[in-house]
């Protein structure tokens, strides 16, 4: 095929997968509903005429900058035979996006405070402590599946390993497509994606674990309802992550294969990249589908929250708004600060998921053993080529 119609389609269809994206970013199903661009406010005012009117505008500025965008790219692209255009142009696209997100975050902020939405409400926070003395427990028959994977890669490598060639042949991206980087074959290079899958399993389950343990955003005013959607919520995210990490670990598997038998087909390669990828976001679609924080979960009859909305009688209103902490949010409520707040993940204010506490002592120590990790790694390889 043409290189160029190929650059021309991998531009096109990289720029306007994440224009769509980021049209769709301020929508309430992939935020919180009170939190329109990382601004929180009452309940009763996520769809104010102030709010909608910055949706709109976002939307309205983003969508001709998409299209002039993409068409200098596909442009540009043409002239180079480069699919690193695209990667660049992705680049301006999402600092327009971030551009006017900001501005919509500003306007909103400053509508919140000149018409004093929180001046006659009843702020109040609330937190389930049976998440700490009955926790989610961490799904452990969902690891099976890549403890699996691992043991068939690691067996097959063991099989292998003795008709090894001298040099290894490693798959990467370029701006001109797939090349091959070819690597003195020993016990370390040849065992590498195994190392990866290893690495990748064990961050999966800590992130679980840390996920499972992360701060509980609950309903104020439905306190027991939204409690028992959380548990659901985390026990569903918990099986997803899980999955993806089975699903990854089996795309490392058939990488491992292709650099031992020295394959370089494009064919096949697509197929061992592609297929756990695609299987890997379908897993993570309900993951999306549940809102944020599993907001559009629905509860099961029979435990004791009054049915699927949570609006029955034993789950009565109390009446409270979840509590202004917006100086605690920085960079368009992206940054969470808070040194006196005890957890380290908390709930995303931006989009689906959790953040880091960034003014958590934890984190800090953290942070900087896994930099130390990663440094420790890097001088590691580097002396073994």
């Amino acid at each position: 095929m043409n290189t160029v119609l190929v650059s021309l389609l991998v531009n096109s269809g990289i720029l306007l997968a994440l224009g769509a994206a980021l049209y769709a970013a301020p929508s309430p199903l992939l935020n919180p509903h009170a939190v329109p661009f990382g601004v929180r406010v009452p309940p009763d005012k996520a769809d104010a005429p102030e709010v909608s009117e910055q949706r709109r505008r976002y939307r309205a500025l983003l969508l001709p900058a998409t299209l002039i965008v993409t068409v200098a790219a596909l442009a540009i692209g043409a002239v180079l035979d480069s699919v690193a255009v695209g990667g660049v142009a992705a680049v301006v696209l999402c600092a327009i996006a971030a551009t006017l997100w900001l501005s919509a975050h500003r306007a909103l902020a400053r509508a919140k405070e000149r018409g004093n939405w929180y001046e006659n409400v009843r702020q109040g926070v609330v937190m389930d402590t049976s998440l700490r003395t009955d926790p989610v427990r961490l799904p452990w028959a969902w690891t099976i599946p890549s403890f699996v994977v691992i043991v068939v890669t690691a067996v097959a490598g063991a099989i292998v390993y003795p008709r090894l060639p001298e040099m290894l042949a490693l798959p990467e991206r370029s701006s001109s497509g797939t090349v091959y980087r070819e690597i003195t074959t020993t016990f370390w290079t040849a065992y590498s994606l195994v190392f990866a899958q290893i690495l990748l399993t064990a961050a999966v389950i800590g992130t679980v674990a840390a996920v499972l343990r992360a701060r509980a955003d609950l309903d104020v005013s439905r306190p027991r309802s939204s409690a028992v959607r959380h548990r659901r919520y985390l026990s569903l995210t918990a099986r997803s992550l899980l999955g993806v990490a089975a699903l990854l670990n089996l795309m490392l598997l058939g990488l491992s294969g292709m650099m031992w038998s020295d394959s370089r087909s494009g064919a096949v390669l697509t197929l061992v990249i592609g297929v756990p990828t695609l299987a890997a976001l379908a897993v993570s679609v309900p993951l999306v589908r549940m809102g944020p924080g599993g907001s559009r979960l629905a509860l099961e009859s029979g435990d004791g929250s009054g049915g699927t909305g949570g609006s029955g009688g034993s789950d009565e209103g109390t009446g409270l708004v979840p509590r202004d902490d917006d100086r605690h949010w920085y960079g368009a409520g992206t940054v969470y600060v808070n040194a006196d707040d005890p957890a380290v993940l908390v709930p995303r204010r931006v989009g689906i998921g959790w953040t880091v506490n960034v003014g958590n002592p934890r984190f800090l120590i953290i942070s900087a053993a896994v930099l130390a990790i990663a440094a420790g790694a890097t001088v590691v390889s580097v002396t073994v080529r």
